[in-house]
């Protein structure tokens, strides 16, 4: 796609087309503040940003961008840091004015609008007492962490979001508007569960509900790195034991105020407080140097991360994965390099690391070819979210999380078994993986579908084709 002066756009004949939208452009108001996103370091100059209210309107927009040779990206929740909801010069599909949330309470289901963001879910939800699986930060899009699978809270019980998507709305290349479910127009349905954001923008989400009207409890607990050792150990214990009820993760961060090192845990439990309390009894005896824990309703657990998931500052991301049990001398390595960085680079000081503890049981009663997500298997993910001031230190950081990835999965191909890639495709922000990493065995029907339904590639900002 080639670069275009908004001078030689006919933007009035777009405005003319849509019924309900706008499109702004450099000189509209609002065009700045339609840039932002979760990552300074990830935004970039649309040439146009259609601020689309329904399927139609981002019809129009896909077919204007194609007949002027615009670069397409699709904007939900802004938390790709490797720019895939931005573009330099070209069309913006801003899907941020789609946050209607519809809840059927007889059918236990939640329909969602594309640019929904997973607050808006959960606060629809919890007014019919139900939940479903979603993001660990409620501010994270749905569309683009149910297009890459979704891991949450509730995985140990219901699986992946994926797992419970039971219908969408899509808007393909060619302009069509199709409803996708296992019994309509299922291809895409395959394809758009783990692929999706290759194949079209998906205007909504219905979901499968389930009751979640009593409290649950979790927050966060904080050591001193003397206590790592420990800490892992009872979180590999964690997942061979739990019942789904339960999952943690551990971070290793620098938080404010003091910004000294610590080993934090971030936990869950599907429970009233004195039983939470009981089954983590052994970290509390650990002597936490923080204790944010209590009893909430669901509503409010997907927050509980957003302290160190914030909006703002330079940002990028690099996803591995690791199998239980995690080695404490891997654990140690973590710790030693993070302290490294963070001494060389102190406007880096945000960086956390986080190890995902859910438990896999449930994802892995779907079988690896049910759907074009193939991540399935015994393994858990581990998170580089690396944060930054400052455009000087952008090498050095991206190199770091690079680095850290790989070693981390130079570890894992130690110990994995063949049951899955080992890779999550919505945490892999540094640069965008090949297709075949990302779908393995699925991969020739993903190629295949690909080329059926976005045979110019239009949707080019997800995994990397050779179409």
């Amino acid at each position: 796609m080639e670069l275009h002066s908004t001078r030689a756009l006919p933007i009035s004949k777009l405005r003319g087309a849509l019924k309900g939208s706008f499109a702004l452009t450099p000189d509209s108001e609002g065009y700045e503040a339609s840039l932002h996103r979760w990552s300074e370091a990830a935004e970039k100059r649309a040439a146009v940003v259609v601020q689309a209210r329904s399927a139609e309107d981002v019809s129009t927009a896909l077919l204007f961008a194609q007949e002027h040779g615009l670069e397409v990206a699709v904007l939900g929740g802004g938390h790709s840091t490797s720019g895939s909801s931005s573009t330099e010069g070209g069309l913006v599909i801003d899907l941020t004015k789609m946050r209607h949330v519809t809840v059927n309470p007889s059918s236990k289901t939640i329909k969602a609008q594309g640019g929904t963001i997973w607050e808006d879910v959960d606060l629809a939800a919890a007014q019919y007492g139900l939940a479903t699986v979603g993001g660990t930060v409620n501010h994270t899009g749905v569309g683009g962490l149910t297009l890459g699978g979704g891991y949450g809270w509730l995985s140990g019980k219901y699986g992946l979001t994926i797992d419970n998507l039971v219908e969408a709305e899509v808007v393909l290349a060619d302009g069509r508007i199709m409803t996708t479910s296992e019994k309509q127009n299922s291809d895409l349905f395959w394809a758009i569960r783990g692929a999706g954001q290759s194949f079209g923008v998906v205007t909504s989400f219905t979901f499968r509900g389930y009751e979640q009207k009593d409290p649950v409890w979790g927050g966060l607990l904080a050591f001193d790195t003397a206590a790592l050792d420990k800490v892992i150990d009872f979180a590999n214990k964690l997942v061979e034991t739990t019942e789904g009820q339960s999952g943690m993760v551990v971070g290793i961060g620098a938080p404010a105020p003091t910004h000294e090192v610590r080993i934090l845990t971030i936990l869950f439990y599907d429970g009233d407080e004195e039983k939470a309390r009981a089954y983590y009894d052994a970290l509390f005896k650990l002597g936490p140097v923080v204790d944010r824990t209590s009893e909430m309703t669901y509503k409010q657990v997907n927050s509980m991360l957003n302290a160190v998931s914030t909006h703002g500052d330079r940002k990028t991301q690099k996803g591995s994965a690791f199998t239980a049990p995690l080695p404490a001398s891997l654990a140690k390595t973590l710790v030693q390099d993070y302290s490294q960085f963070i001494d060389e680079v102190p406007d880096a000081k945000k960086t956390i690391i986080l190890m995902e503890y859910f438990s896999q049981r449930m994802v892995n009663n779907v079988a690896q070819t049910a759907m074009s997500f193939a991540n399935r298997g015994f393994h858990y993910n581990i998170l580089f979210s690396t944060q930054w001031t400052g455009a000087q230190n952008d090498a050095k950081c991206r190199e770091w999380t690079r680095n850290m990835g790989r070693k981390v999965t130079n570890e894992l191909l130690k110990t994995k078994n063949n049951d899955g890639v080992g890779e999550y495709g919505n945490y892999d922000g540094v640069s965008s993986s090949s297709a075949q990493d990302i779908f393995g065995i699925n991969y020739e029907r993903v190629l295949e579908l690909k080329k059926r339904y976005d045979p110019k590639n239009i949707f080019a900002k997800g995994a990397v084709f050779d179409v």
